[in-house]
Order: structure tokens, then C-alpha cells, then sequence
């Protein structure tokens, strides 16, 4: 973990109530950590994944849910964000996996962006899954393509398979492929009694996001553990979603 001063260097609609911002100055991270990020007025930081990485620019995907989230909104280029980075255990890629697959659901797709970024970089086989309520909660549909096969699902049926993850992944996936997920908790509660071959990240309201305030706790088959500390990337078989 550090604390650093992240420079912002743009901050823009994506689609929806989905916003992208990049920030420089911000020291190597892991596809599946995340930051936490202090903005002004607001006593706790707020937690966002590493959507993606590169030298020193760091880029995060947000959904505007609350007051902080509305505040992002109107930051502007040149601002200065207190941010803590490098938290938690991003995702381990499988060596011994056939293809590689990612389902990301909502705003959980952000995190598998810049996985898929550096699995493409070792040249490794990918299939990508996104899933959305609808067309207007999809987001970067066209640069997973640029790195493996994409299959769409939504909810309402706006666009790709009328379905959910579960329904998209019908024949997708064998058990030589291993996959990666982020989502909302019943998309995953689903995957992991189904597959169980593969890893979630985890979301959950963070007080501190280094395992010092035990706000994040879930139940694994280890005992309880920490959603900041020991995740946010939990093997499938591990977590318990009740």
C-alpha cells in the first residue's frame, strides 16, 4: 500500500451512469487490486478497481450510486486526489488453463479490462463475457475484442443474448478453462455453485481498505476474512454467499 497525490487527466461520460477517469502518478498495480480514494468534504475514502495500468496512469471505471460518486462527476483535469494504491490481491492467472474466460457483470466489468489487457500480453487464449441489466450498462464491448472472442447478455434482451451470466455461459466454458468474474453477489452466488473452477473479486463497503477497521468481512470456508486484505480476489471455492 502507498499513499499518493494522483493528478487527474481527464474525466468523462462513458455511457449511462458510467464515468471513466485517469490519473498519473500512480505506482504499479496488479489486475485485480484497487485504490481508495479521498475526496473532498467526505470523511471515508471511497474504493474503486483498477480498470487499467500503464507506466504511471492509473484508470478507474465509476458508477454514479451516491453522494461521492456525484461529487467525481465535476472534477476537473489538473485536480489532485489523496489515494491510497496497490490494496488488496488482484487475480492469479491460471497456468494450466485452456481458455481463459472473464464474466463481468455492471460496473464489475471494469476490473477485468486490464486483465484481459495483460493475459493478451502472454498471448493466452481468451473468451470474454459481459452482462448488464441493458445496452446502457455495457461498456468497453469493443476493446475486449481487440484481445479475444466477446459474448453480450442483458437482462431486457437490448442487446446480445437475453439472459444473465449463467445463460451466456451455457457450452461456453469445460473443465480445462478456468475463469474470472466481478459482478453484482447473485451473479456470483450463481457462478460459484456452477463453476468452480475460478476466482471472484469481490465488492463490499471498505471503511479503511487495509484490514484495519474489519468492515468487509465475509464468511470463506477458512473462517471469516477480509474483502480489502485477503481479497478482493477469492477462489470460487472459498467464499460462502449466503
Amino acid at each position: 500500500m502507498k499513499k499518493e497525490l494522483l493528478t487527474v487527466l481527464s474525466n468523462e461520460k462513458l455511457n449511462g451512469d458510467n464515468y471513466i477517469m485517469k490519473l498519473s502518478g500512480a505506482s504499479y498495480m496488479k489486475p485485480g487490486q484497487f485504490v481508495e480514494m479521498l475526496l473532498p468534504g467526505f470523511t471515508l475514502r471511497r474504493p474503486f478497481s483498477v480498470s487499467d495500468y500503464e507506466n504511471d496512469i492509473l484508470q478507474i471505471v465509476y458508477k454514479v450510486v451516491g453522494r461521492g460518486t456525484e461529487y467525481m462527476v465535476d472534477i476537473k483535469k489538473g485536480a489532485i486526489i489523496d489515494t491510497l494504491t496497490g490494496l488488496g490481491n488482484g487475480f492469479t492467472i491460471s497456468p494450466t488453463a485452456n481458455i481463459h474466460v472473464l464474466v463481468g457483470g455492471g460496473i464489475g466489468i471494469a476490473p477485468l479490462y486490464y486483465l484481459a489487457k495483460e493475459m493478451h500480453k502472454k498471448n493466452l487464449n481468451i473468451k470474454v463475457i459481459l452482462c448488464a441489466r441493458s445496452k446502457n450498462d455495457l461498456f468497453f464491448t469493443e476493446e475486449f475484442k481487440k484481445w479475444g472472442e466477446v459474448i453480450l447478455a442483458t437482462d431486457d434482451g437490448s442487446l446480445g443474448i437475453h439472459g444473465n451470466a449463467i445463460t451466456a455461459l451455457e457450452g461456453q466454458i469445460t473443465s480445462a478453462d478456468y475463469y474470472y468474474t466481478c459482478g453484482p453477489e447473485p451473479m456470483l452466488k450463481a457462478l460459484s455453485k456452477k463453476y468452480p473452477n475460478g476466482e471472484h473479486s469481490l465488492e463490499a463497503i471498505m471503511g479503511c481498505g487495509f484490514g484495519a477497521c474489519m468492515g468487509c468481512t465475509i464468511k470463506t470456508k477458512q473462517g471469516f476474512k477480509r474483502v480489502c486484505k485477503e481479497g478482493p480476489v477469492f477462489n470460487a471455492t472459498d467464499i460462502i454467499i449466503d
